[in-house]
């Protein structure tokens, strides 16, 4: 069984900008391909949201790139930002306009002016689970970490499948179903509890 990632592992990243990365992978639960067509013009600092709307798919190319829709209509969404991430995010955004010429908001949030590639996530992945001494996860697993955070704390699976932007419920309720029985097993305990008054 892989060990989900858990926010105290995050935090052990001390660069901001990688904390960002692997915060918006857990906190929002972003596909790869989404997280690395994240420009700024997505954020909005003031209703504490981004927008997913595109998406990248080059591997190592950081020269040859191009914008593709995402994976479904209904992976265009608006994703709320958790508090630690939007201050991360707000810090970011401060440091790449001074750091870099010619910034504007059509920049990468994880990157610069081009699309950050495979390989560095990769390796950044890999060097921050080495030193928490955690098994390696893939890039993909930080997206069921977040299904994980959201189904055992109660979320509603409609609001689940439209945070992570599934087309259909059963999506959801097929991918994470035996996170949902531990969920249904709590739901049995309340009737209990109701029937023991």
């Amino acid at each position: 069984m892989i060990r989900k990632c858990t926010d105290e592992d995050i935090s052990n990243e001390e660069d901001l900008r990688w904390k960002c990365v692997f915060e918006i992978l857990y906190y929002c639960g972003l596909r790869k391909g989404e997280l690395k067509g994240l420009t700024w013009k997505d954020i909005y600092f003031d209703k504490k949201v981004l927008s997913v709307n595109k998406k990248i798919t080059q591997r190592n190319n950081r020269v040859k790139f191009e914008f593709s829709d995402t994976k479904t209509r209904d992976s265009r969404r608006i994703v709320p930002i958790t508090k630690v991430l939007l201050n991360d995010l707000k810090m970011l955004y401060e440091q790449d306009k001074k750091d870099y010429y010619g910034f504007n908001d059509d920049f990468f949030v994880v990157s610069d002016a081009k699309p950050i590639a495979d390989s560095n996530i990769y390796l950044r992945r890999t060097k921050l689970a080495t030193l928490a001494g955690l098994k390696v996860i893939r890039i993909h697993d930080f997206r069921l970490s977040c299904a994980s955070l959201l189904i055992n704390n109660g979320a509603n699976v409609t609001l689940v499948a439209k945070y992570l932007g599934h087309t259909k419920i059963e999506e959801t309720l097929n991918t994470y179903s035996h996170m949902f029985s531990t969920a249904l097993d709590s739901v049995v305990s309340v009737i209990d509890s109701l029937e023991d008054d």
